[in-house]
């Protein structure tokens, strides 16, 4: 049986306390370890966690994408000791405070060189230390720990062959190491390990997380020097094999051991494309200080040239930001300099304000189209930079910003960029004074701002600027919205009347106030106006009550379908609207547009987005809401929603060259309806249909298929009419949109699984993005291979692109950012993604996190 050496009287330890063993001596009780032997002897344990230099060293830049790991094997490389003690974190944070505890089958030799044999074993909080035999020569330093050489510790497990060294010069070597990681996946090995103080050399070491029945791919050494105290290692010769072929050799590159980054080569992307051609990116990382660092990426495209991209982080306690930019000089497909900067950042003044900028500007109108492998970037016209201050508190919100816009399509002038506010000033308060009474208001100041309009001639996608400059007129708005709501609810039912009271006051340029005028004399149809006709209000003002009533009842009961017991709900709503017209002719459209009719619209005060215009309303909307929710899972398993507007009288209000009023009768009737037929399929439809004209507004029909194996099918159709469009047009000419979008992953094995998305545009019969690709996995290396084909311009040309990744599980990957596009391109492809809050998000928010207000 192993004898248990520690004395039983033993005093609490010190922090410094080292091996405590009581040996006798001359009839009296004697601790060898103890006095200046002692912190010696404590210093072998110091040796004893080293080989995890080893796991960490080489996979020290390991990729932070989710990894499955679930076609690996259950069983552990190195089996868990069962001497050894619980090696968790906890034990860890406080293992500097723990004595050593020393176990063995016997204790002989002298004084000064006490040895243990058979079953030796220290401990000391989650470490432990096996071994058959071990020797300390209390006077010279030596020890020699030998045969089945074990240590354990929450990060790592490791066997060994021999351990010895000298305490005193504080050299150590290790010989015939295996070590597995605990706290991730990893394992290898190493002939030795010599060190010196902080310094160590590790010789034929190697890394994988491949299974040993499944080696495919290695990553060895025949040197990497480590030096703990400076936190980085130095390989030499490292090769990287899959299977038995060497694909990857670096003659010498330094890497992080440890938490702290390193300045180094990170690893490359490529790809091909018909757009760019050969494209290479090699980012080099600059560890410049513990919080702020820079990368810098030189990407070589064959058909362009080479572009420097660099991106620089910093971070502070209350703030973080992020600077990127690139540099392309002279385009060969363009023939100038092009580049881009953004810039986002924000900085907590204190628990109620924070400060945030977004900021970005390109070199011309079509560099996001060019650069960007999104449809996004075909599509985006504008780029807005953004810089404020933003508060929240308990009843109030505020903020102080600005903005900018910059063009982005060559094919529009600056007149379809929006006014840019410079400033914004609002706030928002709202108060209950009794659970039956609350009071608010809102309220904006804004200055608004535009450029000059350069205007173009183009055809066949060439458009150049003419000379001719149509100058644009500034102004400011102050719009104020006090109100008084009262929120009567019981249990089944709730009635809020609410009275509102808007005004909204302009000061405008001499130039706005005359071109207003003049829109509006057009609409009005009169052709020869008068000179006091045609100047403008440079005040014009709007005062309006806005009266609302919003009522609903819940109804429901138990119910039984198929043996299944479900909570079966009615939910009625009425919500009347009355505001007195007003002629706002002599507004200004700043910001104000039109929101797209919609089931949200049925309850809102006002059908306009912006204060330049608040239409008058005589009107009831009517709706009906019903669920179906599974009483033992809590999961609805139907739901679906009706509604309507009736108009009691016709609404004057418009926007210019809008077309005419809303006449007194009733709205498109909007549908909404979802149904779980089971935990895999899942049907979705929301359709508009007009009475009036006796026409389909809106269709659009989800499906979605979830298979057993993260497997996911998608299908949607979407079609919907302009509504601007005059009821003499044709179809094809009320057409907005019409498209179907199909996109899939399809796992055929474990192994193999295909993905793809076909995105086709039925009104413009082309596709607008097509994929293909095929997925490999294993326990420890995945490769995708993608093929693409997706719209790149205005014109609607194609670009031709291929993608491959290789992804080593634990190390890094190889390639392009394949994980990026599926992911965009594939909803579900990351499961989490289907969530409106990921299981993986549902953490407590961080210090890093903070952001009192999200008011755009």
């Amino acid at each position: 049986m192993a004898r248990h050496y520690r004395l039983p009287d033993e005093p609490e330890p010190s922090p410094a306390a080292g091996l405590h063993c009581p040996y006798a001596r001359d009839g009296a009780s004697y601790d060898p370890f103890s006095s200046e032997s002692e912190s010696r002897v404590r210093r072998a344990l110091r040796l004893l966690p080293l080989p995890l230099s080893i796991a960490i060293c080489l996979p020290a830049m390991a990729d932070d994408k989710p990894v499955n790991w679930g076609l690996c094997p259950v069983t552990d490389v190195l089996p868990v000791f069962q001497d050894a003690p619980v090696a968790d974190k906890a034990a860890a944070e406080t293992r500097d405070q723990q004595p050593t505890d020393i176990e063995g089958d016997a204790l002989f030799g002298t004084s000064t060189v006490p040895q243990y044999q058979g079953n030796v074993a220290l401990k000391r909080g989650d470490q432990f230390l096996g071994t058959d035999h071990l020797s300390f020569d209390t006077e010279s330093g030596n020890y020699i720990a030998e045969g089945n050489v074990r240590y354990q510790d929450s990060s790592i497990r490791m066997t060994a062959k021999r351990a010895e060294g000298n305490q005193e010069s504080d050299t150590h070597k290790i010989s015939d190491i295996q070590y597995q990681l605990v706290d991730r996946r990893g394992h290898g090995g190493a002939d030795s390990i010599d060190l010196q103080g902080s310094v160590g050399q590790m010789h034929r070491s190697t890394y994988t997380t491949c299974d040993p029945s499944q080696p495919v791919w290695k990553l060895s050494a025949p040197q990497i020097d480590v030096d703990n105290e400076e936190g980085f290692g130095t390989a030499r010769n490292a090769v990287l094999r899959i299977g038995n072929v060497p694909v990857m050799w670096a003659p010498y590159f330094k890497f992080p051991i440890d938490d702290r980054r390193q300045t180094g080569l990170l690893y490359p992307q490529l790809g091909m494309s018909g757009r760019n051609g050969f494209d290479y990116a090699q980012p080099i990382y600059f560890n410049l200080a513990p919080n702020y660092d820079d990368t810098l990426t030189p990407r070589y495209m064959s058909k362009r040239g080479l572009m420097l991209d660099n991106e620089f982080r910093y971070l502070y306690d209350g703030g973080r930001g992020e600077l990127q930019t690139a540099y392309l000089p002279n385009d060969k497909l363009r023939d100038k300099d092009r580049g881009q900067v953004e810039y986002s950042a924000y900085h907590n003044v204190n628990k109620t304000w924070q400060a945030r900028a977004n900021i970005a500007w390109v070199s011309d109108e079509r560099y996001t189209e060019d650069f960007s492998s999104k449809l996004l970037g075909v599509t985006t016209s504008s780029l807005q930079s953004q810089v404020g201050i933003y508060g929240t508190g308990k009843n109030w919100r505020a903020g102080l910003m600005a903005d900018y816009w910059q063009l982005t399509d060559y094919t529009l002038t600056e007149s379809s960029l929006p006014y840019a506010r410079q400033p914004r000033l609002f706030g928002t308060w709202d108060k209950p004074l009794l659970p039956w009474l609350e009071v608010g208001v809102y309220a904006e100041a804004v200055h608004f701002t535009h450029d000059d309009v350069n205007q173009k001639f183009g055809a066949a996608g060439d458009y150049e600027r003419t000379g001719v400059v149509t100058p644009y007129y500034n102004g400011s708005r102050l719009d104020v919205k006090p109100y008084v709501t009262m929120p009567f609810a019981g249990a089944s039912w709730y009635v809020t009347p609410t009275l509102a009271y808007r005004y909204t006051g302009y000061e405008l340029d001499r130039g706005l106030a005359d071109q207003t005028r003049l829109k509006a004399l057009r609409d009005a149809g009169i052709t020869n106006p008068t000179p006091d006709q045609l100047r403008g209000n440079t005040s014009p003002h709007r005062s309006v009550p806005i009266a609302s009533l919003d009522a609903g009842m819940f109804f429901d009961r138990e119910t039984t379908i198929r043996g299944k017991g479900y909570l079966h709900t009615l939910e009625p709503r009425l919500f009347y609207l009355r505001t007195p017209y007003r002629d706002q002719s002599d507004l200004p459209i700043f910001d104000t547009r039109d929101f797209t009719f919609s089931w949200g619209q049925l309850f809102r005060d006002s059908r306009y987005t912006g204060a330049d215009r608040q239409n008058d309303a005589n009107q009831l909307t009517m709706a009906l809401s019903t669920r179906f929710i599974n009483q033992e899972t809590g999961r609805e398993r139907f739901s679906g929603s009706i509604g309507q507007i009736l108009y009691f009288d016709d609404s004057r209000v418009t926007l210019p060259n809008q077309p005419a009023q809303i006449e007194q009768g009733k709205s498109a009737w909007i549908a909404d309806a979802n149904y779980a037929i089971n935990d895999r399929w899942n049907l979705g439809a929301t359709y508009q249909w007009d009475p009036k004209y006796k026409r389909e507004d809106l269709a659009s029909v989800r499906a979605r298929y979830l298979m057993s194996n993260d497997g996911i099918i998608n299908l949607t159709y979407r079609h919907r009419l302009n509504a601007a469009a005059p009821a003499t047009a044709t179809k094809e000419e009320r057409t907005l949109l019409e498209q179907v979008d199909l996109s899939f992953l399809y796992p055929i094995n474990e192994t193999w699984s295909v993905v793809g998305r076909y995105y086709y545009s039925i009104e413009d019969k082309a596709p607008l993005e097509i994929i293909g690709g095929v997925q490999w996995d294993s326990c420890c290396l995945a490769v995708r291979a993608l093929a693409r084909r997706y719209v790149r311009n205005r014109e609607g040309e194609l670009n031709n692109s291929f993608q491959i990744e290789f992804v080593l599980k634990g190390l890094s990957s190889v390639g392009q950012n394949t994980d990026r596009t599926l992911r965009r391109a594939i909803l579900g492809y990351y499961r989490d993604d289907l969530y409106l809050v990921p299981p993986a998000n549902t953490g407590a928010p961080t210090r890093e996190d903070y952001d009192p207000n999200l008011i755009p």
